[in-house]
């Protein structure tokens, strides 16, 4: 019995989906629209607006799929291509994010502690985030789920780092709050 190894054959699917291989290209979809969907639900709070976006980043993969080097993760390819998606979307539905140009914020290292203490769902988290304004919200995914840096987000949603920074430092203190409420609420004392 032969062994193919996992990257080979998503090389060899990739291969198939730029020849327009549409059973390949529906395998590829079938494999990471899960993730993708789950990436873009991250950033939109309405399911089906969520996988508009999704779709519409599957065709700009599908269509860019021979500018792959093969150079790192595929699903890193594709997550990145949705991500990009859900900012252009979040933009042109709001025009502008909800943001003050705050250059000088003080902002610590110690404020990077995201843990959640408490018997939280998954569901629960996904709330406490949906309810943040879509500026903190954005700027909280980049950061903390996705891993951007303040610089790179500045530089992709054309704010400057201290704006990042400062949205990124408002949306901890909003999420704290609504920890408490939820704890409180949870515990019956409010």
């Amino acid at each position: 019995m032969k062994v193919i190894p996992l990257h080979q054959e998503e090389k060899h699917l990739i291969a198939e989906a730029i020849n327009n291989n549409r059973q390949a290209q529906h395998q590829l979809y079938t494999k990471f629209s899960p993730k993708m969907l789950s990436v873009c639900r991250q950033y939109i709070k309405d399911i089906h607006h969520a996988e508009d976006v999704m779709i519409s980043g599957f065709m700009k993969m599908f269509t860019n799929l021979k500018k792959f080097e093969h150079k790192g993760s595929f699903e890193g390819w594709i997550k990145r291509i949705m991500i990009h998606e859900c900012i252009d979307y979040l933009r042109v539905k709001k025009n502008s994010f909800n943001h003050a140009n705050i250059d000088d914020v003080t902002y610590s290292e110690e404020e990077a502690n995201y843990e959640i203490e408490g018997d939280f769902s998954i569901d629960d988290i996904q709330l406490l985030i949906d309810n943040l304004p879509e500026g903190y919200k954005m700027i909280f995914n980049l950061y903390v789920v996705d891993g951007y840096k303040h610089n790179e987000i500045a530089e992709l949603l054309n704010i400057s780092e201290g704006t990042s920074k400062s949205q990124l430092s408002h949306a901890r203190k909003m999420l704290q709050t609504q920890i408490t409420e939820l704890k409180n609420k949870n515990n019956g004392t409010k």
